[in-house]
């Protein structure tokens, strides 16, 4: 049987399939056999009324009202979001401003509308008449059109991606996309102006949008801009009204047929340019790196990056079902006999979308649907129209700029005899969706076949999309992955009937630990978490699966306050950025059970609020939740140290860190959101109020090896951006004239403490050493061994130094430098037993204690040693 043949009348005629109607207007629809006629364009959906929502009343975008709606995909900021599905599609052919998808990399630049006026653009590079222009002379001096436009997320349908194996990108579902009518000037007009050179290749954008590694930039080829098919343009309104901050307040780039990403707003630059732009985000952004290209492979070697070949310009194919909607139900009594399946459809580059088809047995024969192409009543339209103060210029263009909507109509009968409904597309370059998911290290451009699968129970048909966006849990291939299904096996993890096909190859799998006892299968309740908040019994959740930290509270690296201050809540960013494999390997022991649905959403929606805490406190860290400091001032200590002044949320403020203990400190990576946690220890005096000094070493890249992420992306930071501070953590306090705190045991006889550092493991140091030196009743010794290979790395030597001057009766204070200047008149080598056994670092029963920091090679090598001249393990700590 043919494909049109299966296809089901629509009027009780001919069962002929239905193409895209014709850019003429007349359509072959056998939906409607009535004359061609102008058709009324597309409205606008109404647009609700929104405010600042309380979540994001203390993060940098306290100015931007949102609606509620929204699927926070990155947790509170910055903001990222795309609409649930059905709403998105339900409000038809154009989308309201406030649930347009937003991807937003950093904070929104706060534009006041007194401002708007004067905001600059600048036209450089290679131009003969490089120039600056206001928005009001934009308007002015530059004629206005309006064109309906589709924008699409690279990312759209990542979260597909993600369960096959994670990528670097966060989970998009099916609705980072929308489409709108945009209101500005071409382009091509302004660079017109200014005259690009015959070198000139290139027109790369900056927007003002200040990240950690610079202001967002990106680039397309001039010859595009300067194409009038293309549609290349520098808009300011969205159907009808100013842009909104989360799209780009007052004036950015839209370009049709490419992904999001080129769409720069809140645009200021524009440079011409013979080479691609060289901007962080043009680079480690937006690339489809081979799929075999792993995330390790793609962080130790940059030239994955720099291949331009690898940079993502126009859209692929792609479709999606919205009805059935995920977790739909039909009733089989007294259902109707037929049941219409419908989506949307996009292509890229200006190519239409020719043809929707639908499988119902997973690709042996398929169906045609009707394709209804909104866009072309703007087409149809009159050469003159003018639509919000723009000229409707879309009707002589052989481009197509917007989505489509499919559907068709099926047999209810037949959907409750099928597994799966499957759609395909294909575009008038006969390009095709894949069957097949093409997994690459950012999981852009997610374009396989698009799977609802039809589950009967009883009378209902139960219907399930393959993912549910960001963290919200359901979706087949979830379900599938769960139950040991290779979601890379061919069949979509399940196998057909009783065919013995021979396996696809899957990918090479990312190593998971498991993290779960065998057998294990407890669900617990919200309610059974919050009876476990203390220190008595901790219980804490990392990836919706909750573990007993009692047995932790001893031996745990970090100090049983680490535990503690977990308890009750979700650990996961934490754990999962610090922990090492073989601590995750560790887990299993104390496992007991897993969140039970409710539990989680009340657990996600208490970790928002924790973020956002009430108001500025007298002390600013929080060991239950995250509080936000501000970037002041960097202070260049040497080319890869600085230090960082952070401003607490004010002046009065103390930062309630007690002598000797950590603060754990959270920035995002700019391509994948992900988290980035390290411990540090500030240098600044304790007493102080309003600002913390943070000492950092800086790791850069080099060609043998990656540097630290951590510190290049705090180096990289604005001043201005935050940072989140959470804390005290560490087993280790000192209390004072001998004593301290050791897991919380307290030590009173400590007459002497040997300290062992190296590199910036000086800090903690320090701040012991400090409170030590600076209490004259304190009559504790001290013997410093800071090991170093140049001089330059010496950090805090000054103020070592000086705190050790006057104190010769408690102090002995000795660098070492493994490559010392001839002038230097310390001490050679690097620290080992040579150096112990000179300095007389032996064991003395009790009344000596070792505090080792510095690099793990450091640390293991003074370990053995010291173990070798006596030392006991409870006599040494490692911060």
């Amino acid at each position: 049987m043919t494909a049109t043949q299966e296809l089901p009348s629509r009027t009780g005629g001919q069962p002929l399939p239905t193409p895209p109607d014709s850019d003429d207007g007349k359509s072959n629809s056998s939906k409607d056999n009535s004359p061609a006629r102008e058709p009324s364009l597309p409205p606008a959906p109404p647009r609700p009324q929104i405010e600042v929502l309380d979540v994001d009343k203390k993060t940098p975008d306290a100015h931007v009202p949102r609606d509620g709606r929204l699927i926070r995909l990155t947790g509170v900021h910055p903001f990222n979001c795309e609409a649930p599905f059905r709403d998105l599609f339900d409000e038809g052919f154009l989308t309201s401003p406030e649930l347009f998808y937003v991807r937003n990399h950093g904070a929104v630049p706060e534009v006041l509308d007194s401002d708007i006026a004067g905001w600059e653009l600048s036209i450089e590079g290679l131009v003969e008449n490089p120039f600056k222009i206001t928005f009001a002379d934009i308007l002015r001096q530059y004629e206005q059109v309006t064109y309906p436009i589709t924008l699409v997320c690279a990312g759209n349908r990542r979260k597909e991606q993600n369960q096959v194996r994670k990528s670097k990108g966060f989970s998009w579902g099916p609705a980072g996309l929308s489409t709108a009518l945009f209101t500005g000037c071409a382009m091509s007009d302004l660079i017109r102006t200014a005259r690009p050179s015959r070198k000139a290749r290139y027109v790369c954008m900056e927007g003002a949008d200040k990240l950690p590694n610079g202001y967002y930039g990106t680039s397309v080829k001039l010859n595009w801009v300067m194409d009038p098919n293309r549609g290349i343009m520098l808009a300011h309104k969205m159907n009808g009204e100013m842009l909104t901050p989360d799209h780009g307040k007052p004036l950015r780039a839209v370009i049709p047929g490419q992904i999001g990403g080129r769409s720069v707003k809140w645009i200021t630059k524009i440079i011409i340019t013979a080479e691609p732009s060289d901007n962080w985000y043009h680079i480690y952004d937006n690339r489809v790196l081979p799929t075999q290209v792993s995330p390790e492979e793609s962080a130790n070697n940059d030239f994955w990056w720099r291949d331009e070949r690898y940079a993502i310009y126009d859209l692929n194919n792609n479709s999606a079902i919205a009805y059935p909607a995920h977790e739909e139900q039909l009733c089989l009594k007294g259902a109707p006999e037929t049941y219409r399946v419908r989506g949307y459809a996009y292509g890229g580059g200006g190519r239409r979308i020719t043809r929707a088809e639908i499988t119902l047995d997973r690709g042996k024969t398929w169906r045609l649907a009707h394709i209804d192409y909104q866009e072309d009543a703007f087409r149809r339209a009159e050469d003159d129209v003018k639509l919000y103060d723009g000229t409707l210029d879309v009707n002589w263009r052989e481009t197509c700029f917007c989505w489509c909507f499919w559907d068709l109509d099926i047999a209810v009968s037949e959907l409750a005899e099928a597994k799966d409904i499957m759609v395909r597309t294909m575009d008038e370059s006969m390009n095709v969706q894949p069957r097949d998911m093409y997994w690459s290290v950012l999981g852009m451009m997610n374009n396989p076949w698009f799977r609802v699968t039809i589950a009967k129970e009883g009378d209902y048909l139960r219907f399930e999309h393959p993912t549910q966006p960001a963290l919200l849990p359901g979706g087949w291939m979830e379900r599938v992955k769960k139950a040991g299904g290779n979601l890379t096996n061919g069949y979509w993890g399940e196998r057909i009937g009783d065919e013995q096909s021979e396996e696809v190859k899957p990918e090479e799998q990312a190593k998971e630990i498991k993290m779960t006892k065998e057998g294990v299968d407890k669900s617990i309740t919200i309610d059974e978490l919050r009876k476990h908040d203390g220190e008595e019994e901790p219980w804490f959740v990392v990836n919706g699966e909750v573990y007993n930290g009692k047995g932790f509270l001893e031996g745990h690296p970090g100090g049983a306050q680490s535990i503690i201050s977990a308890a009750g809540m979700d650990a996961s960013d934490e754990f999962m950025a610090i922990h090492s494999e073989t601590a995750k390997a560790m887990m299993p022991d104390y496992h007991i059970g897993a969140l039970n649905e409710k539990a989680r959403s009340v657990l996600a929606a208490g970790e928002m609020e924790d973020v956002v805490d009430s108001g500025p406190r007298e002390t600013f860290l929080s060991s239950r939740s995250w509080t936000k400091g501000i970037l002041h001032s960097k202070t260049t200590v040497s080319w890869d140290t600085r230090i960082f002044t952070y401003k607490l949320e004010h002046e009065d403020q103390a930062l309630g860190l007690p002598t000797g203990q950590h603060l754990m400190m959270r920035v995002r990576d700019p391509v994948t959101r992900e988290a980035i946690i390290r411990s540090y220890t500030p240098i600044s005096e304790q007493a102080n109020k309003g600002f913390v000094d943070v000492l950092i070493k800086i790791y850069f890249d080099t060609k043998e090896k990656p540097g630290g992420k951590m510190s290049q992306a705090m180096d990289a930071l604005p001043v201005g951006h935050f940072v989140d501070f959470k804390g005290p953590i560490g087993k280790f306090e000192y209390l004072g004239k001998g004593r301290c705190s050791v897991n919380g045991k307290v030590r009173e006889d400590v007459k002497e403490f040997v300290m062992i550092c190296g590199g910036s493991g000086i800090t903690p140091i320090y701040q012991v050493f400090r409170a030590v030196m600076r209490d004259r009743d304190d009559k504790t010794k001290c013997t410093v061994l800071n090991g170093n290979r140049l001089v330059e790395d010496i950090l805090c030597r000054k103020e070592l130094d000086d705190l050790a001057m006057g104190n010769d009766e408690k102090c002995k204070l000795l660098h070492t430098l493994s490559q010392a200047p001839d002038d230097w008149t310390g001490l050679r080598g690097r620290i080992g037993k040579d150096l112990f056994n000179k300095h007389a670092l032996k064991c003395d029963k009790g009344s000596r204690m070792v505090l080792i920091c510095g690099p793990e090679a450091l640390e293991k090598s003074a370990h053995k040693e010291l173990k070798a001249m006596g030392w006991k393990d409870e006599d040494m700590l490692f911060f």
